[in-house]
């Protein structure tokens, strides 16, 4: 019984250090053709980028987002909703 559980711990311990072994491998399994990424996946940069360009900021909008008339409307008919909802909140708790 000792030798099965002594054999048992070796084959345990080899399949650890194993996955341990190949898990270290695993960037560069990526990088292959045939394992890792699609054919029709963009090229990684051999390097990778120290940071974001977090100053490149996106051109300015030739118009606004929304008209202030239209906000102003907008506005409105949310607050109206908003409105037409806690009345009808108010009667069903009136009516338990």
């Amino acid at each position: 019984m000792t030798a099965n559980r002594h054999m048992r711990a070796i084959a345990v311990g080899a399949l650890l250090l194993s996955a341990l072994a190949l898990g270290g491998c695993s960037t560069s399994i990526a990088d292959l053709p045939l394992v890792g990424t699609p054919a029709d996946a963009p090229a990684r940069p051999k390097e990778a980028g120290a940071y974001l360009p977090v100053h490149d900021l996106p051109p300015d909008r030739e118009e606004a987002a929304l008209p202030p008339a239209e906000q102003a409307q907008i506005q409105r008919e949310l607050a109206a909703a908003r409105d037409r909802q806690a009345s009808a909140a108010a009667k069903n708790s009136a009516a338990k």
